[in-house]
């Protein structure tokens, strides 16, 4: 499939009737989820990322919107495009063209950001392109916690979330809901127990805690958790279900996941049955922690084809990422994700 202008104008959207169907009897389309990486560059410098860890080799680099183009396709059967990859998305000068337009195909639409780039006139360009969810990243609950997110200033952060709160109440946005995404680092679980206070005190609509599935580092190993480590899973589960009573009483909710010694390991956290992502330059993978952007690839890259070069519903429906799909779900997944704590997880 080849675009030969920018003309929004060219795509079509739901019609009347396609859209009365779907809010009556639920969305039909194929996919749940399509994750896109509109930027891959990143101001921030979080000690457990890969954008740090392997800065030597990192391709910083923002998303054609000729390639974001080529995905029409597939944002007509997803029900939400997360426009978010291993970069700040909002540093791409395209990102609310491309948020529009996934809009125009009646997606939902979301996004994760570090916060540092969030202003009242971003946040009316937030509210007014008509996102559904805004999350901000988080590793600790005040500056000492989460020092470990360098060049990510704690009090600018929580001056974007209340900045974009403002103004999303002065604009009656009440479509957009804003979350905060909690990287839970092993060393700093205490931490989690001032997250449901600040969540209710910012007047935050969802916390979701996650932990360190992707290792970059092995002297990282230490911070992640594995479902082999059943006394440090449960002192974190204690903690968790701690936090998730008092964000409940606060009318915020909690969402958290650890992986299970005795979870079977055929299902995948990232939902890859019915989800993919595409990387900066229009490379498809099952989920990001296979596609890092970095020179002369990496060991545990996992490709099935670049929307650049073939059509993107094609390279989904490929007979060797079927079968991939197929394999995780028997519970004998091909040999990179062996080892994810994704598959242990609820």
């Amino acid at each position: 499939m080849r675009w030969k202008n920018d003309n929004t104008n060219n795509f079509r959207g739901p019609g009347f009737w396609e859209s009365i169907r779907e809010a009556f009897l639920g969305s039909s389309r194929p996919l749940d989820c399509l994750q896109v990486e509109v930027s891959s560059r990143c101001p921030a410098r979080c000690s457990y990322c890969p954008h740090t860890i392997l800065k030597d080799k990192w391709l910083p680099q923002d998303m054609a919107m000729d390639t974001f183009k080529r995905l029409w396709p597939a944002i007509r059967s997803s029900k939400r495009v997360h426009l978010q990859g291993w970069g700040e998305p909002l540093m791409s000068p395209d990102f609310f063209q491309m948020a529009a337009l996934a809009r125009k195909a009646g997606c939902a639409v979301s996004t994760t950001t570090c916060g540092l780039l969030i202003n009242e006139e971003m946040a009316r360009k937030i509210v007014d392109t008509g996102f559904d969810i805004i999350a901000f990243s988080l590793a600790g609950t005040d500056a000492a916690t989460n020092s470990v997110r360098k060049g990510v200033d704690f009090g600018m952060v929580y001056q974007s979330i209340s900045t974009l709160q403002k103004i999303r109440r002065a604009c009656k946005g009440f479509h957009l809901q804003i979350h905060i995404a909690y990287m839970m680092l092993a060393s700093a679980v205490e931490a989690v127990k001032s997250l449901p206070a600040m969540a209710g005190e910012l007047g935050v609509h969802s916390v979701v805690v996650s932990t360190l599935d992707y290792v970059p580092d092995p002297g990282l190993e230490q911070e992640a958790f594995y479902p082999g480590g059943i006394e440090k899973l449960q002192a974190a589960a204690e903690i968790l279900r701690e936090a998730e009573s008092a964000a409940e009483s606060l009318g915020v909710d909690f969402h958290w996941s650890l992986p299970r010694s005795d979870a079977p390991g055929d299902k995948c956290r990232e939902n890859i049955s019915r989800s993919f992502f595409v990387a900066s330059d229009g490379a498809v993978s099952p989920c990001v922690y296979v596609n890092l952007p970095i020179e002369g690839g990496h060991p545990y890259r996992l490709v099935f084809g670049n929307v650049n070069e073939r059509d993107v519903l094609e390279i989904w429906a490929d007979e060797k990422f079927r079968v991939f799909r197929e394999r995780l779900s028997k519970g004998c997944p091909a040999t990179i994700c062996k080892k994810c704590p994704k598959r242990f997880m609820d």
